[in-house]
């Protein structure tokens, strides 16, 4: 199907989704992905999913469904379904809280002194370290070891962005990566122009 068509498709997706379900057309364009047809005939549908939660919405002409259940599992909750009605307020709000976060990670010491440590897990940056850890075991491990020392860069780090969850202050820590690494993808995309 060509491009056109799917933003047709998907221009058609938004309104029905805010007039039938409250959904916000930012959040839809965000999050759903087309996946296809189903169906033939007048049983035809258009297909969209989650990129997250892989949730559903079928398309026919311009009302659409929302598929409660996909297979055995349970889709649609209600905290999704509260998530695509959020306002643009709240969207902004969020992105602005999601970019603080970033920006305090990228310049915290914990950070700083242990940048190349987490880069070199990445099989794209110069520094690569062969046979280690993949990058999200490595910052596990980096934080259980902080975490057993008492270090008080994660205590601040962590006390900043209100987690002690493992996990997630992993995840925190190497989103800086992520971006230094898509920096430097780019910069040697318009290096080879």
């Amino acid at each position: 199907m060509s491009p056109a068509k799917i933003n047709e498709l998907f221009d058609t997706l938004r309104a029905a989704c805010a007039r039938q379900f409250g959904f916000n057309p930012r959040q839809v364009t965000a999050g759903m992905r087309y996946v296809g047809t189903e169906g033939h005939g007048k049983d035809l549908v258009h297909v969209f999913r989650d990129a997250g939660t892989h949730s559903q919405v079928a398309l026919k002409n311009t009302f659409a469904t929302l598929r409660e259940t996909h297979g055995d599992k349970p889709h649609w909750r209600e905290a999704e379904k509260t998530h695509y009605q959020k306002s643009d307020a709240q969207i902004d709000a969020e992105i602005e809280a999601r970019q603080a976060e970033l920006d305090f990670t990228r310049n915290c010491s914990l950070y700083q002194d242990h940048r190349e440590q987490l880069l070199s897990h990445y099989k794209d940056w110069p520094g690569y370290q062969a046979g280690g850890p993949n990058p999200r075991e490595a910052a596990r491990a980096l934080i259980g070891a902080l975490a057993d020392a008492d270090d008080p860069r994660l205590a601040e780090f962590a006390e900043h962005l209100r987690s002690n969850d493992p996990e997630h202050l992993a995840h925190l820590l190497l989103a800086p990566c992520h971006l230094e690494l898509e920096a430097r993808k780019a910069a040697a995309g318009n290096d080879g122009r």
